[in-house]
């Protein structure tokens, strides 16, 4: 059987322009001869749709496009397969489903409503839908096959150690005699995910010797990035087709798309993509940045570049009083390499005003952090300025390091409307800006890569003064954040004083209050601040 995957990128709440979209894809699909066109999982409405799902225009939508998109393919001898919000039949409770539809000659000929809702990490599934009941084979050009969405196909007891859920629906299915199983998904980017899903299908493949079809979406919505790395498996758990990572793409078995760049690569990729779809789906066109000679405003400036055009991208360079001479010329060298619009504001002579204005106020308390932050709210406030009077989104230029600790400014670097290296380690940014190099001809100046890392709001300022090196502070955070390690697990893994640990362990979570208030960012990582990392302000457990 020739099936046709179709790896497209949904806006959510587009229904209309997903479903022409869609159009497109199955018309593309069945001049290639395919007699099925698979589509990502809510395909027709973007996932993740959130609280979209309690409107019932909303729901009545999603119904009416899926019938849309059944008349506007009657005249194609194809059968579709996608992904929907559908209207729950029952008197009570939760009125939405996460559900698959078959689409044949016009007609719906077949539904399926997901049964295992995650609610873990970025997912909320439990909060808007109700859980379909049982899982039924199909028939597709006569043959008996299994379709299930994203989670449904996630359950293999014999693949995980530990089981979120009691029943296996795969099992289920190729135990009710299916041939082919067909999975749809809108399975989340993060590092190491693209071959965790191939484990886990292969496995299958194996084990019940059927061939499997995976298709999954792709693009940026809001802080999830979607890689799309649809495959299909003969029954030998080999790869006979698979699509392109972090792009639209259209494949039948024997097309074999995908190299599986490594990892670093990859994310530097899905920044890009998500850089690109969260500027363009929320309307915007132009970015700005506030380019301070460093290696994150450096690499923000690259990914913005890469994403929306060279033309659509302004650099600010805003030096201060303790501004050092070659971080203003680092930052022009490298607008020009970039052929970016460069413009210079200082707020040496604002900052200097502002401390006399407030000198009665201070009046006998000596300078702390109190003046260094002055700096950067004065930048924060002149990006801000520039957007208003531009219409350009501000791009912060905070790291994942720096966020965790609180090493940024609330009101100051921190403003802006999305945050691109938010889920990005300090020590990982530099190995990114080394493929960003490779990409754009050496746009980033080798003294950015030397120079230690310095915010500059004081004389000789080093990060390495409030702040373990770089390379000790990662481990501790990664431990910490995305494997849950106790500060005594840690500092005996990695041979460290248990003070210091302890130490960035207070500043995590002491500096909560500030990472609810950033701006989105990107998630790139297993564990990532924003939606998939939901701790209590104020709370005092500290083991």
């Amino acid at each position: 059987m020739r099936i046709a995957l179709a790896q497209i990128n949904p806006t959510v709440g587009d229904l209309s322009g997903n479903v022409n979209r869609m159009l497109r894809a199955a018309r593309d699909a069945a001049g290639r001869g395919a007699e099925a066109v698979v589509f990502p999982e809510l395909s027709l409405t973007g996932y993740p749709p959130r609280d979209l799902v309690e409107k019932p225009s909303f729901l009545e939508a999603s119904e009416r496009e899926l019938d849309r998109l059944a008349c506007e393919t009657a005249d194609l001898d194809l059968s579709v397969i996608c992904g929907f919000v559908a209207r729950s039949k029952a008197d009570t409770g939760k009125q939405a489903m996460n559900s698959a539809a078959v689409l044949e000659r016009g007609r719906i000929v077949f539904r399926q409503s997901k049964m295992l809702l995650p609610n873990y990490d970025v997912f909320d599934e439990a909060r808007y839908f109700r859980p379909g009941e049982r899982e039924d084979l199909f028939l597709l050009r006569g043959q008996p096959m299994a379709l299930t969405i994203c989670e449904d196909a996630w359950n293999d007891k014999r693949y995980w150690k530990h089981r979120l859920y009691t029943r296996d629906p795969v099992e289920e299915l190729f135990g009710a005699g299916a041939e082919i199983m067909i999975c749809i998904n809108a399975s989340p980017f993060n590092m190491g995910k693209r071959a965790i899903r191939r484990g886990i299908y292969r496995a299958a493949a194996k084990r019940y010797s059927k061939p499997v079809v995976y298709v999954n979406q792709v693009g940026g919505n809001d802080q999830l990035v979607f890689d799309g790395s649809s495959f299909a498996m003969n029954g030998a758990g080999e790869i006979v087709a698979s699509a392109r990572s972090f792009e639209e793409d259209l494949i039948m078995t024997g097309d074999l798309h995908e190299d599986f760049t490594d990892e670093c690569e990859a994310v530097y990729q899905a920044l890009v993509l998500g850089t690109r779809d969260y500027i363009r789906k929320c309307g915007f066109s132009k970015v700005l940045i506030g380019l301070s000679g460093g290696i994150d405003s450096a690499l923000t400036a690259v990914i913005a570049v890469e994403a929306v055009g060279k033309e659509n991208v302004t650099g600010v360079a805003m030096p201060g009083p303790y501004s050092s001479d070659h971080s203003v010329r680092d930052a022009q060298l490298m607008a020009n390499k970039l052929e970016i619009r460069f413009e210079t504001v200082s707020i040496s002579s604002v900052y200097g005003h502002l401390r006399d204005v407030l000198e009665p106020a201070f009046h006998g308390k000596g300078p702390d952090v109190t003046e260094e932050n002055l700096q950067s709210r004065l930048r924060g406030v002149t990006l801000m300025a520039l957007s208003n009077k531009t219409g350009a989104l501000v791009l912060t230029t905070g790291n994942k390091s720096e966020l965790a600790v609180g090493y940024c400014t609330l009101y100051g670097d921190m403003c802006g409307g999305l945050a691109v290296i938010s889920d990005v380690p300090k020590t990982m940014v530099y190995a990114l800006s080394r493929i960003a190099n490779k990409r754009h001809n050496g746009a980033i100046p080798e003294s950015v890569f030397t120079k230690p890392p310095s915010a500059e709001l004081k004389p000789d300022q080093k990060d390495t003064d409030s702040l373990p090196p770089y390379e000790v502070l990662d481990r501790i955070l990664e431990d910490y954040i995305e494997q849950y390690k106790t500060p005594k697990q840690i500092a005996e893994a990695h041979s460290l004083a248990i003070e210091l640990v302890k130490d960035i362990v207070n500043k995590v979570d002491r500096n909560e209050y500030k990472r609810q208030q950033a701006a989105p960012g990107l998630k790139v990582t297993t564990k990532a601040f924003g939606i998939g990392r939901r701790f209590p302000i104020a709370q005092r457990f500290s083991e």
